[in-house]
């Protein structure tokens, strides 16, 4: 483990690189829930056009280039430097324009901080040692004024049920040992820690992923997963 990176996390995902836009491999469910995460971002900053974006721990790249497709000016960046090269590959062939950097977000938070309109971290928290150290960084990194949006997984008895026995042991949808319970963060602690940053909570909805049909919903069930926005104190 070096500084607030899990090695074997990061090589876990650098041996899944090449199925990031393979939409019936590990990666589906991030395919399918992500077009209610982007309306969820582009709700609540009211439209992406001429925003600058960054998405910390942009994996592959699902969510960086949709927010680029929708008029953003997109920075991502992870440590997995074999999905930034899958994101960047995919890019090219695609035609959407992100900026993908391999720095961690601390390192980014120093460099530039109050550089960003936006910024995003999804289903990121849960495989790193130190959440706190992100949503502090993330917060370092927006402008006065302006939007993080978190995704991660809630810490409870139908949360493992689901989202580990069910989805990785059951249903085969994401390979065995992907999570990590202990890291799963309630809605509550992850509030406190936005607003230890000086991050204010603007609402929390739960994501539901319907393996049947695919189709993901947003409510107010934050049983499993769920997403919770914050604006930076002026």
């Amino acid at each position: 483990m070096t500084d607030n990176v899990d090695v074997q996390e990061l090589e876990k995902f650098s041996q899944l690189a090449h199925k990031w836009w393979d939409k019936d491999s590990e990666f589906k469910p991030l395919h399918a829930i992500n077009p209610a995460r982007l309306a969820f971002v582009e709700r609540l900053c009211g439209g992406l056009d001429g925003q600058r974006v960054l998405d910390v721990g942009c994996g592959g790249g699902i969510l960086a280039e949709s927010m680029a497709a929708s008029g953003a000016s997109v920075t991502g960046i992870d440590l997995a430097k074999k999905s930034l090269k899958v994101a960047q590959l995919h890019s090219l062939d695609s035609g959407v324009t992100v900026d993908y950097r391999c720095v961690s977000a601390e390192a980014l938070a120093a460099e530039a901080p109050a550089s960003f309109d936006v910024v995003t971290c999804m289903e990121m928290l849960e495989h790193v040692p130190s959440p706190h150290s992100i949503v502090q960084s993330c917060a370092a990194l927006v402008k006065p004024g302006g939007l993080v949006v978190f995704s991660t997984l809630n810490r409870n008895l139908k949360s493992y049920l689901l989202a580990v026995v069910g989805a990785e042991y059951v249903l085969g949808l994401l390979g065995r040992g992907t999570h990590d319970y202990a890291r799963f963060l309630k809605p509550s602690e992850l509030s406190r820690m936005a607003r230890d940053c000086r991050l204010q909570t603007l609402e929390v909805k739960g994501m539901q992923y319907n393996p049947l049909s695919g189709a993901c919903t947003l409510s107010d069930d934050t049983d499993v997963n769920y997403l919770i926005a914050c604006r930076r104190a002026g």
